[in-house]
């Protein structure tokens, strides 16, 4: 969910128009800057370098003073980001030297092409047939489990995805993940999460699993998770061509303020809402698929998983306004942070999407609360934290404690929205 900048939409360009046998982009000797904005003067500064720069990518927007942004930097433009900064007199850091060496030690930690499902391992990330094939395959041995295919998506991939459960009184819980291409821990959690639904021993866990229905996505963005693994490691959007320029940012193109602040209409940007709401056929699918089942599936909470920035958000994104169930949103996100930090130390922040992060519209939690009603809806930015060095290529080593967090808040926050009655007959502790 982090933004980027042009740079990614546009420095691949023609290996985008070559085809997807061409050889993936590189980011040797890109560098990595952490800035603090101080001043009016600075913002706007940034923002001009953001709109008519495409060699910069922007980990966020130039809003305001006192704000901290991390942008990387293409090497033929470190002379002219060393001037910009001593001209006006910008703090900042140097996180990284070379992207590129980030992407090299990943590869280490792919598992190949045809792992078969029995391999599957959560100390390696996964290309998008062998996660497909994994959800096969414990659909065949699991009669609760139902595998969901919703199709298809620009370049004719089915969103695959399961249902968990049998008692039909039981209230649904959405799972969200892979939205934004090149964010593989969430896909990598979202996978870690069911597993444990199906096959842990830990009464916490089983009590999950056996008072609610789950539906999981763990890829919601197939094209674009499958062109990050072949083509730029940091892709976003899907690949739907708009002119020269390809990609829509799928959390942009749902009917919440669609195309409103945090979004923009020039396909070549990272952020581009598409040509009008839910335009994508990867839009469409979910918005038909939860319209038809959200009553039906009685789906009272709704979780979109992302990284990084390690955050649990709820709405709004768009506007300032709050929610009419703030206060219980607040209490259900305490819970979820609080876990987290119980289960590896790790620090996140909960809190609006408009007070936490940055303006967006268009995305799915907004989406989900204002037209479907669903009371109980985050935002999760996984790890790393603000300032992270590794940014959307997250060690392996982390998806397990990664993922482990992400499970301890969705116990702690299905707990609380239990015990302040979100769930009708469920009001028994978990």
């Amino acid at each position: 969910m982090v933004a980027c900048g042009q740079v990614l939409a546009c420095w691949t360009l023609l290996a985008l128009l070559a085809g997807v046998s061409a050889d993936p982009a590189r980011y040797d000797h890109f560098r990595l800057y952490r800035l603090l904005i101080e001043t009016p003067a600075q913002v706007e500064m940034l923002q001009q370098l953001e709109k008519q720069s495409d060699s910069y990518a922007f980990m966020g927007h130039a809003r305001q003073p006192n704000q901290n942004l991390t942008i990387m930097v293409a090497p033929h433009k470190i002379a002219e980001i060393t001037e910009l900064l001593q001209r006006y007199e910008l703090q900042g850091s140097i996180l990284l030297y070379n992207m590129q060496e980030l992407i090299d030690r990943e590869k280490a930690t792919i598992k190949p092409k045809g792992t078969r499902p029995e391999e599957f391992a959560w100390q390696f990330y996964h290309h998008l047939d062998t996660i497909n094939e994994w959800l096969r395959w414990q659909a065949g041995r699991h009669p609760e489990l139902q595998l969901l295919e919703l199709g298809a998506s620009y370049e004719n991939r089915s969103l695959y995805g399961v249902k968990l459960g049998t008692n039909p009184a039981n209230s649904g819980v959405f799972v969200e993940c892979g939205i934004h291409a090149r964010e593989w821990i969430s896909p990598a959690s979202c996978t870690f999460v069911l597993n444990e639904l199906l096959s842990s021993d830990r009464p916490d866990v089983r009590r999950l699993a056996d008072r609610f229905n789950w539906i999981i996505f763990p890829v919601v963005n197939p094209d674009g998770y499958r062109y990050t693994f072949e083509g730029d490691r940091f892709w976003r959007k899907n690949m739907q061509p708009y002119g020269v320029c390809r990609g829509v940012d799928l959390n942009r193109n749902f009917a919440s303020d669609w195309n409103g602040p945090g979004a923009s209409n020039d396909p070549c940007r990272y952020d581009f809402a598409g040509g009008s709401a839910a335009s994508e056929p990867e839009t469409r699918a979910l918005v038909e698929f939860l319209e038809r089942h959200v009553a039906q599936w009685r789906i009272r909470t709704y979780f979109s998983v992302h990284s990084f920035s390690q955050l649990v958000m709820f709405p709004y994104g768009y506007k300032v306004d709050r929610v009419p169930n703030y206060d219980d949103l607040v209490a259900i996100g305490r819970k979820g942070v609080d876990a987290i930090e119980r289960a590896h130390g790790a620090r996140y922040v909960s809190g609006a999407m408009i007070e936490t992060i940055y303006p967006s519209s268009g995305d799915s939690v907004d989406w989900v609360y204002s037209a479907l009603g669903v009371p109980v809806a985050y935002t999760f930015e996984l790890r790393g934290p603000p300032d992270s060095t590794n940014m959307f290529v997250l060690p392996a080593e982390e998806i397990i404690p990664t993922a482990e967090e992400l499970l301890a808040a969705f116990i702690a926050m299905l707990g609380e929205a239990t015990r302040l009655s979100y769930y009708d007959g469920e009001r028994q502790e978990l």
